[in-house]
């Protein structure tokens, strides 16, 4: 049940994402803003898409020189964020020059200067995309980032990226108005470690609305139960029971196939019925269902001493067939 109701707090806890955008259209403004705030550059995101990678899936991403960020994350998850030549040549231009080269981007690898320069720029992207998401489930897995260090080569990134599966975000930009243009590429471990989202305190009280209620009493029903069909019942000594040997046939007189009891594992009789077949199964008929039978006598109280035994009386075990 604590299961049942654990399910249900997270599912409300998660609502706000219900119709909200994600961690596609934060990571499009949080980049955005980063660069206009910090460089004073527009950048314009012209095709988008998240999906699930494995590590070979992502290992096959990084374009051709591209600047390979690793980031760390919550609980030591590391993720990847890569620059494509013409988007890391825009951010250094902006820098040095003042504005974007229609040039083509220098066809070599990234430096450590290269990375140390756009490193303050992709810390500030990641916090506004974390304030973005402050409500949203995908801070779960989007949150809590931040730059860690740059790889000259991609050859390392199977020995330490984790052999898990990642989501990944990949974007086409166009920066000062399409003089340059290329992708920007964010793969983060797809299992949540972050801190959820902050709770709508609506979602919460909807918990305690008729809604919660009914899919609470829908869960519940779905349970299995256990009911035993009892033909008749006997009572032997324990030393009887004892003594019972594979082949020995013990009398029932008052079994009969069309008095069958539907009871529950704690002895509750339910239904009565009658014994027979469907489809060539052993099945039992019910001739009285169990809003129909009597309610069951009240137990007495576990409070009141119980009964002293009678030592010449022998102990009965009682067995229901």
């Amino acid at each position: 049940m604590s299961d049942v109701i654990r399910r249900k707090i997270d599912r409300a806890e998660a609502a706000q994402q219900d119709g909200a955008p994600g961690a596609d259209r934060g990571w499009r403004l949080a980049l955005a803003r980063a660069a206009r705030n910090r460089l004073g550059l527009d950048v314009e995101f012209r095709r988008m898409s998240v999906r699930r990678a494995s590590l070979a899936e992502v290992l096959e991403l990084p374009p051709d020189r591209a600047l390979l960020a690793l980031l760390d994350g919550p609980e030591a998850g590391l993720g990847l964020l890569m620059l494509s030549a013409p988007v890391l040549s825009a951010f250094i231009e902006v820098q040095t020059i003042g504005r974007v080269s229609p040039q083509p981007a220098p066809g070599r690898k990234p430096t450590r200067t290269d990375a140390a320069m756009v490193a303050g720029l992709i810390d500030a992207a990641l916090v506004e995309m974390e304030h973005i998401l402050a409500e949203e489930a995908d801070l779960v897995w989007a949150g809590g980032f931040r730059y860690a260090s740059h790889l000259e080569d991609a050859r390392p990134l199977g020995l330490l990226l984790e052999d898990d599966a990642y989501r990944v975000l990949v974007a086409e930009v166009a920066l000062a108005g399409g003089v340059k243009s290329g992708e920007v590429i964010l793969a983060l471990p797809a299992q949540g470690r972050g801190r959820r989202p902050a709770v709508d305190a609506s979602a919460v009280a909807a918990l305690a609305g008729p809604q919660f209620t009914s899919a609470l009493g829908a869960q519940v029903m779905q349970v299995d139960c256990t009911l035993l069909a009892v033909l008749g019942r006997v009572s032997l000594p324990l030393s009887r029971v004892m003594a019972l040997a594979a082949g020995e046939v013990l009398p029932l007189p008052a079994a009969a196939l069309d008095a069958v009891s539907l009871e529950t594992l704690d002895g509750r009789r339910l239904a009565a019925g009658k014994l027979g077949q469907n489809r060539g199964m052993r099945a039992v008929k019910l001739a009285q269902g169990a809003a129909q039978m009597a309610p069951p006598q009240r137990k007495p109280d576990a409070a009141a001493p119980a009964p002293a035994a009678n030592p010449a009386q022998p102990e009965v075990w009682r067995a229901a067939v």
